[in-house]
């Protein structure tokens, strides 16, 4: 999805995710991003690392711990994670914000988009409506982890805060 954003875009990734439980977990999703980073498909892509505290996602969503993915607490990390991003992306001048999301196909790219809409409006940003799980997308994903043997996680990040209720 970014090297397919860099064709059009100056990309700059956010890596904001509150959400991921334990931090080794989070350690190990950053440490690989910024390997795959340093691939040459993405030379020039820029990284901001957003503040890590999950205390920030468990109180946002401590209402819905009980969810299943795909529920209310599922809205309320994407809410929480895309604010974040439309927020530095407005502060610090960017033309418009994405979310790579939606490259998975156990998130609702449909409901990703209305939030970021919303989110849009609020901030006075351009939102990049997308659906990366289109057109192979996922695929393609799942192909690039394979190529460079890139870690690719098996739950979102917030399902220890499941567990520990």
């Amino acid at each position: 999805m970014i090297a397919l954003l860099s064709q059009s875009y100056d990309v700059t990734v956010l890596f904001y995710n509150p959400n991921i439980q334990p931090p080794e977990e989070y350690d190990k999703r950053l440490t690989e991003l910024r390997r795959m980073l340093a691939l040459p498909e993405y030379a020039g892509t820029a990284l901001i690392v957003g503040e890590y505290d999950p205390n920030v996602f468990k109180v946002a969503t401590v209402p819905f711990l009980d969810e299943p993915e795909g529920g209310r607490r599922c809205e309320r990390c994407f809410n929480l994670r895309l604010s974040e991003t439309a927020r530095l992306a407005a502060d610090e001048g960017y033309s418009c914000f994405t979310t790579t999301l939606s490259v998975s196909p156990h998130k609702n790219a449909k409901l990703l988009n209305e939030i970021s809409g919303k989110l849009a409006q609020e901030y006075g940003i351009e939102y990049l409506r997308a659906d990366f799980k289109k057109q192979d997308g996922y695929k393609h994903s799942i192909d690039l982890s394979k190529k460079y043997g890139l870690y690719r996680q098996s739950y979102c990040g917030c399902l220890p805060f499941v567990q520990e209720r």
